[in-house]
C-alpha cells in the first residue's frame, strides 16, 4: 500500500547568517563537524526518500534551526527530491539570502519556498526583488513577517511592493501576552486574512490531530516525532517497521499555537484553507485586493474600532460619588 505522509525534516544545523533578536539561533555557528554530520544526515534522508517506491506521496518540508539555503547540500537536495516521482511537494522554510539560480535544476511543480522577511537583517527593496526574481523563475512561495509593532510599516510597505497573489502571512509575536492593542490586530488581519488563526493558542490535549499519522518530524538521526511540539520518539525513519508507527493519536499539549502544528488539527480544518500549499503556507485561493484597512495606519484603525464614546469623549470622564 502506499504511503502518504509530510515529513517535516530538521537536522543538526543550527546556524543562521541572520541575527534576529526574537530569534535564539541568531548568527549561531557551526563547527565544520557540526556540518559535516549535517550533510551526511541530509543525504542519508534524502536517499532513503529516493528509495521509496514510486507509488508514495511524499511531502517535505526542511525546517532547520538556522538558515538551510546558505548550505549547498540543501540547495541540490531540494532540486533532486523535486525530480522524485514519490514526491508531491519539496519545500523549505528560508530567509531568502542566498542565490536562486539552483531552482533551474528543480521540478518547479513540485518545488516551494517558505520564505520570511527580517527587517532588521536585510533591506526591504532587496528583499522584495528576490522575491520578484521568483515570480520570474516560475517558483512557487509564500512571504512572512514577524507581526512585531515595530515591523508595521515594513508589512504595509511589503504588501504593496509583492505581486496581489503572493500570500504575506503574519506570525503572531505571541511571547507578550495580550499584545495587540485595540485595532492592530483588525489591521493585521486585513493584511493576512489568516492571521486570526495564527493568533490563537488553539486548545488541543486530547483531540485529534494528523501529526503522527499522515505528518511527522525527523531529525536528523531519523528519529521520528509526531511534531516538533512533542517530544516523546514514536520510532525511528530508518527501522524496517517504520510504518508501523503511524497511527492516528490525540495531542498530549494544552494548546498549539504554531502553524507548522495547528495545520494538522482537522477541527480547524486549515487542509481546507491550503489544499496541497501546506506545506509552504500556501492558500489555495488568495488574491490581495488593495484597499481597506491594510492602507490605513493601525492608530486610525484603532480609534475607528473604539466605541463612539470613547471617540468622542478621548479623555477619562471622572464621574464624582454623588453623581454630579
Amino acid at each position: 500500500m502506499a504511503l502518504t505522509l509530510s515529513i517535516l525534516y530538521r537536522g543538526p544545523l543550527a546556524s543562521c547568517n541572520y541575527a534576529c533578536g526574537y530569534c535564539p539561533f541568531a548568527k549561531r555557528r557551526d563547527s565544520a563537524a557540526d556540518l559535516r554530520r549535517d550533510r551526511q544526515s541530509l543525504e542519508r534522508f534524502v536517499s532513503w526518500v529516493e528509495g521509496r517506491p514510486a507509488a508514495d506521496r511524499l511531502g517535505v518540508l526542511f525546517t532547520p534551526w538556522g538558515e538551510a539555503l546558505t548550505r549547498a547540500w540543501y540547495r541540490d537536495a531540494l532540486a533532486r527530491l523535486s525530480l522524485l516521482p514519490q514526491i508531491t511537494r519539496a519545500a523549505v522554510q528560508t530567509n531568502l539570502s542566498c542565490g536562486l539560480g539552483w531552482t533551474e535544476r528543480g521540478d518547479l511543480d513540485k518545488l516551494a519556498l517558505w520564505t520570511t522577511f527580517h527587517p532588521s537583517q536585510v533591506e526591504r527593496p532587496k528583499f522584495v526583488e528576490r522575491c520578484r526574481e521568483l515570480t520570474r523563475r516560475g517558483v512557487r512561495y509564500s512571504v512572512g513577517v514577524v507581526g512585531l509593532r515595530e515591523h508595521f510599516a515594513d508589512i504595509a510597505a511589503l504588501r504593496g511592493e509583492l505581486p496581489p497573489g503572493v500570500y504575506l502571512w503574519v506570525n503572531a509575536y505571541k511571547d507578550v501576552a495580550n499584545y495587540y492593542e485595540v485595532g492592530e490586530a483588525e489591521w493585521l488581519t486585513a493584511i493576512d486574512p489568516h492571521f486570526p488563526t495564527n493568533n490563537t493558542r488553539h486548545p488541543s490535549r486530547g483531540r485529534p490531530c494528523r501529526a503522527g499519522h499522515t505528518a511527522v518530524s525527523v531529525d536528523g538521526d531519523g528519529t521520528v516525532r509526531r511534531c516538533h511540539f512533542v517530544k516523546e520518539p514514536i520510532g525511528n525513519l530508518y527501522a524496517d517497521d517504520f510504518e508501523s508507527v503511524l497511527r492516528e493519536r490525540l495531542c498530549p499539549n494544552a494548546t498549539c499555537g504554531c502553524h507548522i502544528g495547528y495545520v494538522h488539527l482537522p477541527e480547524l480544518r486549515q487542509d481546507g484553507v491550503y489544499g496541497d500549499g501546506l506545506l509552504e503556507r500556501v492558500p489555495a485561493r488568495y488574491e490581495h485586493r488593495p484597499g481597506g484597512l491594510c492602507h490605513q495606519s493601525p492608530e486610525s484603525v484603532a480609534q475607528a474600532s473604539r466605541p463612539v464614546s470613547e471617540r468622542l469623549f478621548p479623555l477619562p470622564l471622572h464621574v464624582s460619588s454623588s453623581g454630579a
